[in-house]
């Protein structure tokens, strides 16, 4: 542990916390130089430091630690020789000083050479300890580490590559229509999220049912969309996010590229670094079987996390059934405009013109264009999505239209301007009819005089008020008669609007002047503004070296050694400055070391000593009787 903590010492505040980050050390309960060293030679550590470890770096420090002295003092000549009796595939010098610069950065070897380039090694006791113990484990040995990839992992590129673009255009397209659909519905109703995981059954076979996929498909969906940004849970619900209400906005190749660039960005840097130098992208299973080859000790994160990538880079049209495509190789290299141009070259063109039909039904010939698509999804209900997609008006599909702020003249102009076949008489006389109809049922808020109730609805007609009242559809509103015309509920106002408008009533919201008022369906996640998280890692950082100085550490690193020969009940050398200046070697065993001091029993005189820490010139291991 010595060692590692005068190298953190000697280290630059920003490279110690690079490696605390990297390593994933816990800040809680380091107080000192010392602390950080033993959480960095913690097993947990080592081995999450072992799993992010290539096999190249591996097999350099299996080989390390079987050639590893006692002292652990070990020349990087002396690696570079006893390598070929190890495995034949050995590396140059150049490449060897790469591998220990690399180790030395995660403080698994420390270098005797600056910049972690020099000629020798220190081999940690810890490090070798935890790794031998892993190779007898489940990790191969150092000659099958340092063995060359068996040829199996070399996969050949001899497939059509026009047909399998072609499919996988096919698939991105048929995922962003199906991610656009699962949006646009949470958009309208939040998906309740279960306190077990997953989303309640009705919402789920909704949102299915939208998407036009399996109900086992969606989970994948969903989370696709959530590590896209496009919905998130909140509050047990999954709800639209600002990028996720954009992206229903944007063009197809929009929609893909933010997809394709969020896929990218989440890749972990071992998956990517496999995945840019090996074969470009594999399928689940081949990906795995090279991950697991190439990070031996990667273990069950990394083979969950190559099935999660390898899975979506099919769903996006990176890869089609593990055969990488053109697009799949440029998202990796980082050139995601030529992935774009490569995908939108192959998906199928927007078209702006539908056709409407007497029948109040109305068909797209082709993938209509988003903004389009979204005004005209407040007009009609979707019936249909396809590549040609068709859509149906309806007296409750114009009412919830007009109660967004549409009008008669507006939605006849809309639908002139985008029409191959006009607007026929029947559509024409339903928005017209409907519009003379929408309002004669209103909703609006009460005042706190009023509670319980919080809303209320009122119609000149009090038949319709009748009818409402004793509907079944909208019982659990709790609808309670206070007049010829008049019904209140419990409810707030956007809770009785919504409900009325999906049973088909012509229904306005109004405010408190009778003033008719546009309500907005959908709620979007809106994340207020977060002062910046506490960075605990430079906190630790600063706890660790503020203040610190040579003597301290030496203190420190007393101190230490004789808690644990104290909790271990082990008996140590104990070399003692005497007032003369003498320096006398005691045999004892601590009891206890506590301000500044420390009990121990005189192995020699079987007698109880106190001694200030500060009178103690070193600690050793006591010689073996």
């Amino acid at each position: 542990m010595l060692p590692l903590a005068t190298r953190l010492r000697a280290m630059e505040r920003e490279s110690v916390a690079a490696a605390i980050r990297a390593r994933r050390v816990d800040p809680s309960g380091i107080d000192d130089v010392f602390d950080l060293a033993e959480a960095l030679l913690a097993d947990d550590s080592l081995d999450h430091a072992f799993a992010r470890l290539d096999r190249r770096l591996l097999a350099f420090l299996a080989v390390a630690v079987e050639l590893a002295p006692d002292d652990g003092r070990l020349a990087l000549d002396r690696v570079l020789e006893g390598w070929p009796g190890i495995a034949p595939d050995a590396p140059g010098r150049a490449d060897a000083a790469l591998r220990l610069r690399a180790l030395d950065e995660r403080l698994l070897v420390l270098s005797d050479g600056e910049d972690g380039d020099g000629r020798g090694m220190l081999v940690q006791r810890e490090v070798a300890d935890r790794l031998r113990a892993r190779i007898h484990d489940d990790l191969p040995d150092a000659a099958a580490l340092a063995a060359p990839p068996p040829p199996g992992l070399v996969r050949g590129d001899d497939v059509d590559q026009g047909l399998v673009s072609r499919l996988a255009a096919e698939r991105a397209f048929r995922t962003i229509a199906a991610l656009a659909e699962i949006v646009a519905a949470v958009s309208l109703e939040p998906a309740r999220e279960l306190v077990r995981g997953g989303i309640a059954l009705p919402d789920a076979k909704r949102l299915a049912a939208a998407a036009g996929i399996e109900l086992d498909e969606l989970p994948a969906l969903m989370d696709l969309a959530a590590r896209s940004d496009l919905l998130t849970r909140d509050t047990g619900y999954w709800l639209e996010t600002p990028r996720g209400e954009a992206w229903l906005e944007a063009e197809t190749p929009d929609r893909w590229r933010l997809l394709a660039t969020a896929w990218r960005d989440r890749l972990p840097d071992e998956l990517l670094a496999l995945i840019a130098d090996r074969s470009p992208i594999g399928g689940p299973a081949a990906l795995i079987d090279e991950a697991r080859w190439f990070y031996p000790a990667g273990g069950a994160w990394l083979d969950d996390r190559a099935r999660v990538v390898s899975a979506e880079a099919d769903a996006l049209g990176l890869t089609v059934s593990g055969v990488p495509v053109p697009a799949g190789r440029a998202v990796v290299s980082g050139d995601i405009g030529h992935a774009v141009a490569a995908t939108v070259a192959l998906l199928p063109g927007h078209v702006e013109q539908v056709y409407v039909q007497h029948d109040l039904s109305i068909v797209a010939p082709g993938p209509l264009a988003p903004p389009l698509d979204a005004r005209l999804r407040v007009l009609a209900d979707v019936e249909a999505r396809e590549l040609a997609s068709s859509y149906r008006v309806s007296a409750a599909s114009v009412n919830r239209a007009l109660a967004a702020g549409e009008t008669a003249e507006t939605l006849l102009e809309f639908l002139r301007g985008i029409s191959l076949t006009g607007v026929p008489q029947p559509l024409e006389y339903l928005v017209t009819e409907t519009a003379t109809r929408y309002g004669r049922v209103r909703v609006g808020s009460l005042g706190p005089g009023e509670m319980p109730a919080r809303s209320y609805v009122r119609s000149d007609d009090d038949g319709l008020i009748g009818t409402i009242a004793v509907d079944q559809s909208l019982q659990s509103l709790g609808l309670v008669r206070t007049g010829p015309h008049r019904l209140t509920s419990r409810f707030g106002a956007d809770v009785v609007f919504w409900a009325l408008s999906d049973a088909r009533y012509p229904v306005a919201a109004e405010d408190e002047t009778g003033e008719i008022v546009v309500l907005r369906r959908h709620r979007v996640a809106r994340v207020a503004e977060q002062p910046p998280p506490r960075d605990l890692v430079a906190e630790l950082v600063a706890r660790v070296f503020d203040g610190a100085d040579d003597h301290s550490t030496e203190q420190a690193w007393l101190s230490r050694r004789l808690e644990t020969a104290a909790r271990e009940r082990s008996a140590v050398t104990v070399s003692v400055r005497m007032p003369g200046g003498d320096v006398v070697d005691f045999v004892l065993e601590p009891t206890s070391v506590a301000n500044g001091r420390m009990r121990a029993r005189d192995r020699a005189t079987d007698i109880e000593r106190t001694l200030p820490i500060s009178a103690i010139a070193g600690v050793s291991d006591a010689p073996a009787e």
